[in-house]
């Protein structure tokens, strides 16, 4: 095994210093013979380190104990210096050796020193009581981490939630407010305990699954279709829209899931080409989305494009994707247009966005005043 530079230094540098004394003396006294010193105990701070002499001749020397750190004596020489406890932080990362001398009335006094140890390592703690989670993991509730216990005393504690075991970005207090993304997913609390001087431990809480506001109370059946010239891709339509319709902000929070088949159905969600949409109704509209009795049409143009006012506001393709497929899928909950409420706030989702926000901020889910479906009775 290689020696550490570090450690090549030390044993060098007691070797020098013991070899003054190591030769035996010429005078009338016994000659004293080195025996091989060692040093047991765990090299790590907050532990300690025992010198073991060895067997030396004569047997009824006397010892004395000179510790070293990184080549540098620490202490005194003294008979009483057997050990070495590792209690300051300045001994992690260093490395400890021990000369070891013997005297006896008559006899010159020699000197051996020890290897050195390995580096001193930080102490270790233990996580005696894992972190739990309280707080029901249902999307928009507050949930709230604990510590767990410790086997010591602890400095200062690092939060951070998981989804799926992969960071939840900025999630970094005790509290967290489960988001979309966490509905179906396994949620955890991770604690990283730190003390002075001790490696920093992790542990982690039990997993808990994300859920929907409410649970199933109502499966809905639809199935898609397309009118006239399609130039937009099906698959993702198909994709996009079963997406909006699990999302726990939109319908889903009133406990009603949908589910696509291929034929029949509750209601027919229609991907129709613009001109194709007054087809339906002559209270359609070519420029915008409509809902005539079972169909929930979809305007291609818009799905594509969105519309003048919403991209004047600066609002994204795909939230007016979600907002056109929960505005006119609430028509056909039976809901009729809604308001703004004032300026500044978040605009009803079956307020007409397309043509304007009327001071209202784009929005595209049910608000909570919403989320009720009269047709149901729910």
């Amino acid at each position: 095994m290689r020696m550490s530079v570090r450690a090549a230094i030390v044993l060098v540098a007691a070797t020098l210093a013991a070899s003054l004394l190591v030769t035996p003396a010429t005078a009338a006294g016994e000659v004293i013979t080195p025996g091989t010193p060692t040093i047991t105990g765990t090299v790590q701070y907050e532990k300690t380190l025992t010198a073991v002499p060895g067997t030396w001749t004569p047997a009824d020397v006397t010892f004395s104990y000179q510790w070293f750190r990184d080549g540098t004596a620490v202490g005194s020489d003294s008979p009483v210096n057997v050990t070495r406890k590792l209690a300051s932080t300045n001994d992690i990362g260093t490395v400890y050796a021990v000369r070891v001398t013997a005297t006896k009335d008559g006899s010159e006094p020699v000197a051996a020193t020890s290897a050195p140890t390995r580096t001193v390592a930080k102490a270790t703690m233990d996580n005696a009581t894992r972190p739990t989670i309280s707080g029901t993991p249902k999307y928009g509730s507050r949930l709230t981490g604990s510590s767990g216990t410790w086997s010591r005393k602890v400095d200062s504690f690092e939060y951070r939630w998981l989804r799926n075991d992969k960071p939840i970005s900025g999630a970094t207090g005790r509290h967290y407010t489960v988001a979309p993304s966490d509905v179906g997913a396994k949620i955890r609390f991770r604690v990283k305990a730190k003390r002075a001087g001790f490696s920093t431990e992790t542990a982690r809480s039990t997993a808990v699954t994300g859920q929907h506001v409410r649970g199933v109370r109502k499966v809905v059946t639809y199935r898609v279709i397309t009118r006239g010239s399609i130039s937009a891709s099906l698959s993702t339509f198909k994709q996009q829209a079963q997406e909006t319709y699990d999302d726990p902000r939109g319908w889903r929070a009133m406990g009603v899931k949908f589910k696509r088949v291929s034929k029949g159905g509750d209601f027919t969600l229609v991907l129709s080409q613009a001109s194709k949409v007054p087809s339906f109704s002559s209270g359609c509209s070519s420029t915008y989305s409509c809902r005539v009795g079972r169909y929930v049409i979809i305007n291609q143009t818009r799905w594509l494009k969105a519309t003048p006012a919403w991209n004047a506001k600066g609002g994204s393709s795909r939230n007016y994707r979600h907002m056109v497929v929960n505005h006119e899928t609430g028509h056909w909950f039976g809901k009729g247009h809604a308001s703004c409420g004032g300026s500044g706030q978040l605009a009803p989702v079956m307020q007409q966005q397309s043509k304007g926000l009327a001071g209202c901020k784009i929005n595209p889910w049910p608000k909570k005043s919403e989320r009720h479906a009269p047709r149901y009775g729910w």
